[in-house]
């Protein structure tokens, strides 16, 4: 399974390599959604244009997308530490089956800005880095994060009260817990099958960042769009298998970390901050949307008493049930980081 797919990932591609250094140093690069801005605009340009540049050819890189590989963003982290391909880059959230404490690293309706959720992330990296190599024989390199992650309904909501009952898609298992405290039903639907669930009525609303909804089309099968952040921002992990990282030069290593940061990592965190309202702007037709055409969504904000019972229940129900799946020692290290950065406590 393993040569199957490092053979396809690098099939067809050789040729890309004429006139490389006889000892460049190829990278096998699965990215994460391949129709969405994260890819396309930043991890895209960095693995197969920056980074080769920046290291005068020495470095080269074969590129495709989970999805494009047709595997599961829920397997990109196991296959990445079994050396299948060399770095991986997945939406952390899909893989909490295999390390529930990555739950901590987006918890939902703690950051409403592009600023907040840099430091809640900022302050989770230590903790990060460590679940990665325990858990996935892996590097953490950067951390980058989909906009806010809001609500879609094909139903006629006003606040949060109106989501009890509904069938509800969400972004990740701590999202998930969120809405079923609410009195809503959780179901697993794959993103790329999230609008055809919508149009069936298999769900009533799905929750993923606005920008990722406007991409793929949601407007067209919703009504009602909800901009409390319920699902976090959908933390994207990058990471080297750390075999293949323990192999590399200094040199090499330096270069991909210096570089990674400034010209991945610390350029989508910039246009992550104006790029929700701008979502909105296309998601709704208030304001000025440059992606294309705005759409029609029904604006939903949240009430002040929307936020102070999402507050209650994350407090009171969400955090302490990821504590009975991660464990004491990972919900203090999270206090200690994250929930201070944030202003946040679990009780113990």
């Amino acid at each position: 399974m393993k040569r199957y797919l490092r053979t396809s990932l690098l099939a067809g591609s050789a040729f890309m390599l004429a006139g490389t250094p006889a000892l460049a140093e190829t990278l096998s690069v699965v990215g994460s959604w391949s129709s969405l801005p994260l890819h396309q605009d930043y991890e895209e340009k960095y693995w197969t244009e920056t980074l080769p540049e920046a290291s005068d050819g020495e470095i080269q890189v074969e590129m495709t997308t989970f999805d494009q590989m047709g595997i599961a963003g829920s397997d990109v982290y196991r296959m990445l530490g079994d050396g299948v391909f060399d770095v991986g880059m997945t939406i952390a959230d899909y893989t909490v089956g295999d390390a529930p404490e990555l739950e901590g690293l987006d918890v939902p309706l703690v950051a409403t800005t592009a600023s907040e959720a840099k430091t809640m992330v900022d302050a989770a990296r230590p903790m990060v880095e460590d679940i990665m190599r325990e858990r996935f024989n892996s590097k953490a390199l950067a951390i980058a994060a989909y906009p806010p992650q809001v609500v879609f309904c094909d139903a006629e909501i006003a606040s949060l009260e109106d989501l009890e009952g509904l069938k509800i898609r969400g972004s990740g298992r701590m999202t998930t817990k969120f809405l079923e405290a609410l009195g809503a039903e959780g179901v697993n639907v794959d993103f790329a099958e999230v609008p055809g669930a919508l149009e069936r009525g298999v769900i009533d609303c799905g929750v993923t960042g606005a920008g990722s909804g406007y991409n793929a089309g949601w407007w067209e099968v919703t009504t009602h769009f909800m901009t409390l952040p319920l699902g976090g921002w959908d933390s994207v992990v990058t990471a080297m298998n750390l075999d293949k990282w323990n192999s590399l030069s200094e040199e090499h290593q330096e270069l991909i970390q210096t570089t990674i940061k400034e010209d991945f990592e610390d350029r989508a965190w910039a246009d992550a901050e104006g790029a929700f309202e701008e979502d909105i702007a296309c998601l709704t037709g208030n304001g000025e949307c440059t992606r294309g055409d705005t759409r029609d969504l029904v604006l939903v904000e949240p009430t002040e008493e929307d936020s102070e019972t999402a507050h209650r229940v994350l407090t009171e129900t969400v955090l302490p049930e990821w504590v009975d799946r991660a464990g004491e020692d990972w919900a203090k290290r999270w206090n200690e980081s994250v929930g201070k950065a944030v202003g946040v406590q679990i009780p113990l």
